[in-house]
């Protein structure tokens, strides 16, 4: 029989199980100003980018505006500028650092869209190779990802200083 360890994940089911939640995962973050910890791995003038704790792959990003906003319309043009340009230095971090067959980019606005943290909007953005579907995610509802959380983190704070 063949084990798959994720022991980043306890700590999210133990809290879940305690009821612990954050009132906001994202503002609760910048606030704590322990990057490393909070895994906040590049901080702008109006957004930071921020690793996925429950990555899909590996170097699963968001990036997330300060303003604690759930709508579209509640964010200022200078926000979006500066969402889009980290946008395009994740885009080329990576390209040098996983080179990716491809890239996803998307937000899910209120929970019924998907979102998991509803009241505050953020732009998910991972590398994808080809075949990165393997069995393991269709079948067996199980990511394997080659990289740990802090690997990552080394890398993309690094490659965004």
């Amino acid at each position: 029989m063949d084990y798959l360890w994720t022991p980043w994940r306890y700590q999210y089911l133990a809290q879940a199980a305690a009821g612990e939640k954050p009132e906001c995962i994202f503002c609760d973050a910048v606030a704590k100003k322990k990057d490393a910890e909070t895994l906040i791995v590049h901080r702008g003038a109006k957004s930071f980018v921020i690793l996925n704790r429950f990555p899909y792959t590996s170097g699963h990003v968001m990036i997330v505006p300060y303003a604690h906003v759930a709508e579209l319309a509640l964010c200022d043009a200078e926000t979006w500028s500066e969402i889009m340009q980290l946008a395009q230095r994740v885009e080329a971090v990576y390209k040098a650092q996983y080179k990716p067959d491809g890239m996803n980019l998307g937000m899910n606005l209120g929970r019924a869209a998907g979102a998991g943290v509803a009241r505050h909007l953020h732009l998910h953005m991972l590398p994808r190779w080809i075949g990165d579907a393997s069995f393991m995610t269709v079948a067996g509802e199980t990511r394997v990802l080659p990289e740990d959380l802090k690997t990552t983190y080394e890398r993309l704070s690094q490659a965004l200083a």
